[in-house]
């Protein structure tokens, strides 16, 4: 075997009255046009703290502390059709400053809290496995991966 490099991303589960926060991509989006989403975003040269922080403002507008951020969920993903997994890191955001509004509206479309006992649709088929594993507290799940 191998060594795999994997990309990371790093996405945001803003949550109110057993609601979550997402964000509809745009149908010109080249990933999931017109999927509901958390925001996220990929690594950088930076840490998946710093890069929460700064995805946070530049996709919603509000700042987070460092501190305010709680790591509640893994996902290794796999898609068939993109040659590099994925590490998937989702932090839960436990306070933040602002408003949260469309900042990058070339890329979203609606922003909206949705329940999470009825999440809309479509959903980003990564983002349902991963919401449905934070609401039950389970903190790891793979995906697209053989046995």
């Amino acid at each position: 075997m191998r060594t795999q490099p994997n990309i990371v991303g790093v996405h945001l589960v803003f949550e109110h009255s057993g609601q979550v926060l997402l964000q509809r991509r745009s149908r010109k989006s080249p990933f999931a046009p017109g999927s509901w989403h958390v925001p996220a975003g990929h690594l950088e040269e930076e840490s998946a703290i710093a890069c929460a922080v700064r995805e946070s403002d530049e996709e919603l507008g509000v700042e987070i502390d460092p501190q305010d951020l709680r790591l509640v969920h893994v996902l290794h993903y796999r898609n068939t059709a993109a040659s590099t997994p994925r590490m998937q890191l989702f932090f839960r955001v436990l306070s933040y400053t602002g408003t949260p509004r469309i900042c990058e509206p070339d890329r979203h479309t609606a922003l909206a809290w949705h329940p999470y006992a009825a999440l809309s649709s479509p959903l980003v088929d990564y983002t349902a496995v991963a919401l449905t594993a934070i609401a039950v507290g389970r903190p790891f799940a793979a995906m697209g991966w053989a046995a």
